[in-house]
């Protein structure tokens, strides 16, 4: 089973998180996909970013909601980069994308641009939430989706088969072995974050899991070698 890499938003160990610079370092390092998160401007542009404010990733301050993109395009993301929209996203970097997104009216919005531009191979959605995930589903058939979970039981693999999720995007602080084989008997690709560490990683290789997401390409390297 070939085993993923995937860059948190970019790799924000080493480049300003969610930004064009960490999605090509991360594409340049050779990881397998590009996670990041997309939130809605006040004009409805898929922005992309973590948090709902933009107070701790740039040097602006307040809601992502409450301000246009033009206002939002102003803002210094880190080591001069701009915030970026998704489609800019789409158009810098090849390499697959696990597109994290925060509600229903977010799901919509995506759904527009995956019909558009046909990204059903290229692009799997996650979420926190359950109603996106089953939003995104509805509105673009045949699309992969991905539940996370941060604080999570086994309940989490009943609610990814109730969305007809196939992954689950777990906690690697959390995730114990019956989770993983109540996963694997419900056929579900499982996916183990944040992992920085070299205990992280073997702990993710011994569980039998598809893949890590990581903060840093070293990662990448040294991943096929951990067993």
């Amino acid at each position: 089973m070939n085993f993923l890499t995937i860059g948190h938003r970019g790799v924000m160990g080493v480049e300003p998180e969610n930004t064009l610079r960490s999605f090509v370092a991360a594409e340049q390092a050779g990881l397998d996909v590009i996670e990041l998160d997309l939130h809605l401007s006040k004009d409805g542009a898929l922005v992309v970013m973590h948090d709902a404010d933009v107070d701790r990733t740039t040097d602006g301050n307040g809601p992502i909601a409450a301000q246009t993109l033009d206002e939002l395009r102003a803002l210094d993301a880190g080591r001069g980069e701009r915030v970026p929209v998704f489609e800019e996203v789409l158009d810098t970097v090849a390499t697959p994308l696990q597109a994290e997104i925060k509600d229903v009216a977010a799901a919509r919005a995506l759904a527009e641009v995956m019909h558009a531009r046909n990204l059903v191979g290229r692009v799997e959605v996650s979420s926190f939430h359950d109603e996106a995930i089953a939003e995104i589903a509805r509105l673009v058939p045949g699309v992969r989706t991905a539940l996370i979970a941060s604080r999570y039981g086994t309940d989490i693999v009943d609610r990814a088969v109730e969305v007809e999720a196939g992954t689950v995007c777990l906690n690697i602080r959390r995730v114990t072995l019956e989770i993983v084989e109540r996963a694997r008997k419900a056929d579900l690709k499982i996916i183990g974050w944040v992992v920085n560490t070299q205990d992280h990683l073997r702990l993710v290789r011994a569980l039998g899991l598809d893949g890590a997401t990581t903060d840093y390409p070293e990662i990448k390297r040294t991943g096929r070698f951990t067993a």
